[in-house]
Protein backbone atom coordinates (compact mmCIF):
# COMPACT_ATOMS: atom_id res chain seq x y z
CA UNK A 1 0.00 0.00 0.00
CA UNK A 2 1.34 3.77 -1.10
CA UNK A 3 2.42 5.95 1.63
CA UNK A 4 1.90 9.39 1.48
CA UNK A 5 4.51 11.65 3.54
CA UNK A 6 4.78 15.31 4.19
CA UNK A 7 8.10 17.13 5.06
CA UNK A 8 6.80 20.11 6.82
CA UNK A 9 8.57 22.48 9.49
CA UNK A 10 6.86 26.64 9.09
CA UNK A 11 10.35 27.74 9.64
CA UNK A 12 11.81 28.09 6.20
CA UNK A 13 15.51 27.05 4.99
CA UNK A 14 15.72 24.25 7.31
CA UNK A 15 15.99 21.63 4.54
CA UNK A 16 12.80 20.53 3.65
CA UNK A 17 13.56 20.40 -0.30
CA UNK A 18 16.92 18.87 0.49
CA UNK A 19 15.49 15.98 2.54
CA UNK A 20 12.03 15.54 0.01
CA UNK A 21 14.35 15.15 -2.78
CA UNK A 22 17.42 13.17 -1.52
CA UNK A 23 14.91 10.41 0.56
CA UNK A 24 13.05 10.11 -2.43
CA UNK A 25 16.42 9.35 -4.59
CA UNK A 26 17.11 6.68 -1.49
CA UNK A 27 13.90 5.18 -1.56
CA UNK A 28 14.34 4.95 -5.24
CA UNK A 29 17.57 2.96 -4.33
CA UNK A 30 15.89 0.52 -2.37
CA UNK A 31 13.27 -0.64 -5.16
CA UNK A 32 10.65 2.50 -3.99
CA UNK A 33 8.68 4.11 -6.70
CA UNK A 34 8.07 7.59 -5.65
CA UNK A 35 6.03 11.13 -6.48
CA UNK A 36 7.66 14.38 -5.55
CA UNK A 37 5.00 17.10 -4.78
CA UNK A 38 6.08 20.62 -5.03
CA UNK A 39 3.64 22.06 -2.75
CA UNK A 40 5.81 26.04 -2.10
CA UNK A 41 5.34 28.65 -4.34
CA UNK A 42 8.89 29.04 -3.93
CA UNK A 43 8.77 26.20 -5.99
CA UNK A 44 13.08 24.73 -5.02
CA UNK A 45 12.12 21.41 -5.79
CA UNK A 46 10.79 21.92 -9.14
CA UNK A 47 13.65 24.01 -9.84
CA UNK A 48 16.20 21.75 -8.94
CA UNK A 49 14.52 19.03 -11.58
CA UNK A 50 15.11 22.02 -14.24
CA UNK A 51 11.53 22.74 -14.06
CA UNK A 52 11.08 26.77 -14.02
CA UNK A 53 7.65 27.04 -14.96
CA UNK A 54 6.23 30.41 -16.22
CA UNK A 55 2.95 31.94 -14.65
CA UNK A 56 -0.30 30.26 -16.00
CA UNK A 57 1.99 26.92 -16.58
CA UNK A 58 0.32 23.47 -15.92
CA UNK A 59 1.56 22.99 -12.25
CA UNK A 60 -0.23 21.86 -8.99
CA UNK A 61 -1.75 25.11 -8.51
CA UNK A 62 -4.26 24.58 -11.47
CA UNK A 63 -4.65 20.88 -10.11
CA UNK A 64 -6.18 22.53 -6.52
CA UNK A 65 -8.06 25.17 -8.59
CA UNK A 66 -9.60 23.61 -11.63
CA UNK A 67 -11.00 20.22 -11.62
CA UNK A 68 -10.68 19.65 -15.30
CA UNK A 69 -6.44 19.90 -14.51
CA UNK A 70 -5.69 16.29 -12.77
CA UNK A 71 -1.93 15.06 -11.11
CA UNK A 72 -1.65 12.83 -14.38
CA UNK A 73 -1.65 15.85 -16.72
CA UNK A 74 1.07 17.77 -15.34
CA UNK A 75 3.35 14.66 -13.94
CA UNK A 76 6.82 15.29 -15.35
CA UNK A 77 9.71 12.22 -15.10
CA UNK A 78 12.85 14.09 -14.72
CA UNK A 79 14.95 10.26 -14.63
CA UNK A 80 14.03 8.08 -18.12
CA UNK A 81 14.11 4.79 -16.61
CA UNK A 82 13.80 5.63 -12.90
CA UNK A 83 10.42 5.53 -10.91
CA UNK A 84 10.48 8.77 -10.35
CA UNK A 85 8.14 11.51 -11.22
CA UNK A 86 7.51 15.10 -10.19
CA UNK A 87 4.75 17.42 -9.44
CA UNK A 88 6.20 20.41 -10.33
CA UNK A 89 4.42 24.35 -8.91
CA UNK A 90 5.43 27.78 -10.04
CA UNK A 91 4.86 31.18 -8.21
CA UNK A 92 0.89 31.26 -9.32
CA UNK A 93 0.82 28.66 -6.19
CA UNK A 94 1.01 31.77 -3.74
CA UNK A 95 -2.22 32.61 -4.56
CA UNK A 96 -3.91 29.35 -4.05
CA UNK A 97 -4.97 30.12 -0.42
CA UNK A 98 -6.98 32.42 -1.24
CA UNK A 99 -8.49 31.32 -4.64
CA UNK A 100 -9.39 28.04 -1.86
CA UNK A 101 -10.90 30.07 0.70
CA UNK A 102 -14.80 29.71 -0.20
CA UNK A 103 -14.24 26.03 -1.79
CA UNK A 104 -16.36 23.51 -0.06
CA UNK A 105 -13.90 20.97 1.90
CA UNK A 106 -11.15 23.43 0.51
CA UNK A 107 -8.51 21.16 3.27
CA UNK A 108 -9.49 17.80 1.38
CA UNK A 109 -8.35 19.44 -2.20
CA UNK A 110 -4.86 17.65 -2.48
CA UNK A 111 -6.02 14.81 -1.00
CA UNK A 112 -8.72 14.45 -3.89
CA UNK A 113 -5.83 14.97 -6.33
CA UNK A 114 -3.59 12.41 -5.18
CA UNK A 115 -5.99 9.70 -4.96
CA UNK A 116 -6.30 8.58 -8.39
CA UNK A 117 -2.82 8.05 -8.93
CA UNK A 118 -1.01 7.96 -5.50
CA UNK A 119 -1.75 3.47 -6.10
CA UNK A 120 1.35 3.58 -8.72
CA UNK A 121 3.58 4.77 -5.87
CA UNK A 122 5.13 3.10 -3.38
CA UNK A 123 5.43 6.45 -1.95
CA UNK A 124 4.74 9.99 -2.25
CA UNK A 125 6.49 12.84 -0.74
CA UNK A 126 5.00 16.36 -0.45
CA UNK A 127 7.25 19.23 -0.27
CA UNK A 128 5.49 21.70 2.13
CA UNK A 129 6.12 25.68 1.72
CA UNK A 130 7.39 27.47 5.26
CA UNK A 131 4.34 28.23 6.83
CA UNK A 132 1.01 26.63 8.87
CA UNK A 133 -1.72 28.15 6.50
CA UNK A 134 -4.34 26.12 4.03
CA UNK A 135 -1.59 24.28 1.59
CA UNK A 136 0.36 22.70 4.98
CA UNK A 137 -3.30 21.98 6.26
CA UNK A 138 -3.91 20.36 2.80
CA UNK A 139 -0.21 18.29 3.19
CA UNK A 140 -1.26 17.16 6.69
CA UNK A 141 -4.69 16.08 5.63
CA UNK A 142 -3.63 14.13 2.70
CA UNK A 143 -0.38 12.79 4.21
CA UNK A 144 -0.34 9.39 6.40
CA UNK A 145 2.87 10.83 7.83
CA UNK A 146 5.24 13.72 8.52
CA UNK A 147 9.02 13.92 8.58
CA UNK A 148 9.76 17.33 10.25
CA UNK A 149 13.56 19.22 9.41
CA UNK A 150 14.44 20.36 12.62
CA UNK A 151 17.31 22.75 12.15
CA UNK A 152 20.07 22.88 14.83
CA UNK A 153 19.30 26.27 16.21
CA UNK A 154 17.57 27.94 18.96
CA UNK A 155 14.54 29.83 17.47
CA UNK A 156 13.74 26.75 15.09
CA UNK A 157 13.49 24.43 18.21
CA UNK A 158 11.08 27.00 20.05
CA UNK A 159 8.90 26.75 16.65
CA UNK A 160 8.42 22.94 17.02
CA UNK A 161 5.61 23.71 19.83
CA UNK A 162 3.31 25.45 17.06
CA UNK A 163 3.97 22.75 14.27
CA UNK A 164 2.87 19.99 17.18
CA UNK A 165 -0.33 22.45 18.07
CA UNK A 166 -1.11 22.38 13.89
CA UNK A 167 -0.93 18.51 13.46
CA UNK A 168 -2.69 18.03 16.55
CA UNK A 169 -5.56 20.08 15.33
CA UNK A 170 -5.51 18.58 11.84
CA UNK A 171 -5.75 14.86 13.34
CA UNK A 172 -9.16 16.21 15.93
CA UNK A 173 -10.49 18.11 13.37
CA UNK A 174 -9.53 16.42 9.22
CA UNK A 175 -7.14 13.50 9.46
CA UNK A 176 -7.10 11.15 12.99
CA UNK A 177 -4.81 9.03 11.28
CA UNK A 178 -2.19 11.43 10.40
CA UNK A 179 0.92 10.35 12.47
CA UNK A 180 4.63 11.83 13.07
CA UNK A 181 7.39 9.18 11.68
CA UNK A 182 10.39 11.27 13.20
CA UNK A 183 12.19 14.64 13.86
CA UNK A 184 15.65 15.01 11.31
CA UNK A 185 18.23 17.47 12.54
CA UNK A 186 19.76 19.44 9.50
CA UNK A 187 22.54 21.25 9.02
CA UNK A 188 23.79 20.44 11.57
CA UNK A 189 27.26 21.29 12.77
CA UNK A 190 28.82 19.11 15.74
CA UNK A 191 31.91 21.44 16.05
CA UNK A 192 29.46 24.29 17.77
CA UNK A 193 28.16 23.85 21.57
CA UNK A 194 24.92 25.63 20.33
CA UNK A 195 24.32 22.73 17.71
CA UNK A 196 24.79 20.23 19.85
CA UNK A 197 23.12 21.60 22.78
CA UNK A 198 19.75 22.07 20.41
CA UNK A 199 20.03 18.76 19.27
CA UNK A 200 20.23 17.09 22.88
CA UNK A 201 16.87 19.62 24.45
CA UNK A 202 15.01 18.29 21.13
CA UNK A 203 15.95 14.92 22.22
CA UNK A 204 14.93 15.69 25.87
CA UNK A 205 11.78 17.04 24.67
CA UNK A 206 10.66 14.85 21.88
CA UNK A 207 12.13 11.49 22.71
CA UNK A 208 12.44 9.09 20.34
CA UNK A 209 10.05 11.46 18.03
CA UNK A 210 14.00 12.68 16.65
CA UNK A 211 15.87 10.32 14.48
CA UNK A 212 19.00 8.74 16.05
CA UNK A 213 21.24 10.76 12.70
CA UNK A 214 21.32 14.07 11.75
CA UNK A 215 22.01 15.96 8.76
CA UNK A 216 25.74 17.59 8.91
CA UNK A 217 26.05 21.14 7.02
CA UNK A 218 27.74 20.39 3.78
CA UNK A 219 28.72 22.82 0.82
CA UNK A 220 27.68 19.65 -1.11
CA UNK A 221 23.67 20.02 -0.51
CA UNK A 222 23.86 23.14 -2.40
CA UNK A 223 26.10 22.34 -5.28
CA UNK A 224 23.72 19.21 -5.82
CA UNK A 225 20.74 21.41 -6.91
CA UNK A 226 22.72 23.57 -8.84
CA UNK A 227 23.42 20.56 -11.22
CA UNK A 228 19.95 19.81 -10.96
CA UNK A 229 20.96 16.32 -9.05
CA UNK A 230 20.17 15.23 -6.09
CA UNK A 231 23.26 14.28 -3.36
CA UNK A 232 22.93 10.52 -4.12
CA UNK A 233 23.92 11.37 -7.88
CA UNK A 234 25.96 14.12 -7.42
CA UNK A 235 28.45 12.93 -4.28
CA UNK A 236 26.79 9.44 -3.93
CA UNK A 237 29.43 8.38 -1.20
CA UNK A 238 28.93 11.67 1.07
CA UNK A 239 28.11 11.00 4.30
CA UNK A 240 24.99 13.21 4.16
CA UNK A 241 24.00 10.63 1.08
CA UNK A 242 24.53 7.61 3.72
CA UNK A 243 22.49 9.73 6.02
CA UNK A 244 19.67 9.92 3.73
CA UNK A 245 19.85 6.13 3.07
CA UNK A 246 19.66 5.18 6.67
CA UNK A 247 16.37 7.26 6.80
CA UNK A 248 15.28 5.79 3.80
CA UNK A 249 15.55 2.32 5.48
CA UNK A 250 13.50 3.44 8.77
CA UNK A 251 10.89 5.03 6.58
CA UNK A 252 10.77 1.48 4.91
CA UNK A 253 10.33 0.23 8.11
CA UNK A 254 7.75 1.91 9.15
CA UNK A 255 9.20 3.79 12.14
CA UNK A 256 5.80 5.71 13.51
CA UNK A 257 4.67 7.50 16.38
CA UNK A 258 1.35 8.22 17.57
Amino acid sequence: MSRIIAVTNQKGGVGKTTTVINLGFALIEKGKSVLLVDLDPQASLSQSFGYALASKEQSIYLVLIRPNVTVERIMRYPRPGKPLAVVPANIDLAAAELDLGDKPHRAFALKNALQPVRHRFDFVLIDCGPTLGLLTVNALVAADEIIIPLLAEYLALRGMHNLFESVARVRQRLNPALKIAGILGTMYDGRTIHAREVMEEAREVYGTYVFPFVVRKSVRFAEAPAAERSLLEYAPSHPGAEVYRQLAEVIINGRQHA
